[in-house]
């Protein structure tokens, strides 16, 4: 039983060099990272009744990030004080971030794994499941596996996309063909799930809604926001039982 979709890997590990690279192709998950960061932090000082004023306020935090890549999470999370751990199932995605991190002076623990391969005794008081769901092999192994790895009363943040025509016209149709932002079958519409299919599994796995959130682009401004609009990129943030 394995939630590792080798196909969707190779995918990943052909642009590994380009993780770190802005104006390469993650440039959009460059531009996505500050609102998803902005997010996160917000749920996690509301959770853990965290003080603002510390600039390390992550400390004494166990944080997984699953399908970890370059490290585009895990490093701010480092940044704010939290243990962070990070895992990809592409040993060439998990060498770029071991050799940024270490350029950049932060203790990542960083694993070439998928979660059902780690110890459940190592629990985590954070799960970051940021755009993995949808290319996952066996999404209720993948949930199961997330479940047995999170602490009781700890936060798991899931973001994919919503299977709605919007998404199909925006994700596909508009980012992959016509505005080029990500390679040509980087996502597959039938893999996306929509908010409440996701938030009944989640429920399945003794996981209780939070908060969901859309996450929308504006053009005019090159910038992501919050929205109550969950048509195309949504972020559920739960906890668990």
């Amino acid at each position: 039983m394995t939630t590792i979709n080798k196909a969707e890997i190779q995918k990943f590990s052909n642009l590994a060099d380009e993780w770190w690279d802005e104006k390469g192709k993650f440039k959009p998950l460059h531009l996505f990272n500050p609102i998803r960061i902005e997010y996160i932090t917000q749920k996690i000082k509301q959770h853990f009744h965290l003080e603002n004023s510390k600039s390390n306020f992550l400390e004494g935090l166990k944080i997984l990030d699953i399908g970890c890549g370059g490290g585009l999470i895990s490093e701010p999370m480092a940044r704010l004080g939290g243990s962070v751990t990070g895992i990809d199932a592409s040993s060439k995605n998990v060498k770029v971030a071991e050799l940024h991190s270490k350029k950049n002076n932060l203790r990542i623990n960083y694993l070439n794994k998928s979660p059902e391969q780690l110890k459940y005794e190592n629990k985590f008081d954070i799960i970051l499941n940021l755009e993995v769901i949808e290319h996952v092999e066996d999404v209720d192994l993948y949930l199961n596996s997330c479940a047995n790895l999170v602490k009781k009363n700890g936060l798991m943040f899931t973001a994919t996309l919503n299977r709605s025509l919007t998404s199909y016209l925006k994700a596909i149709i508009g980012a992959e063909y016509i505005l080029r932002w990500l390679p040509i079958g980087t996502h597959d519409w039938n893999k996306f799930l929509k908010p409440e299919e996701l938030e009944k599994m989640l429920l399945s796995k003794n996981f209780k809604t939070v908060d969901v959130k859309g996450l929308n682009f504006n053009p005019l401004t090159n910038r992501w926001r919050q929205s109550d609009n969950l048509s195309v990129n949504y972020i559920i943030c739960s906890s668990k039982n």
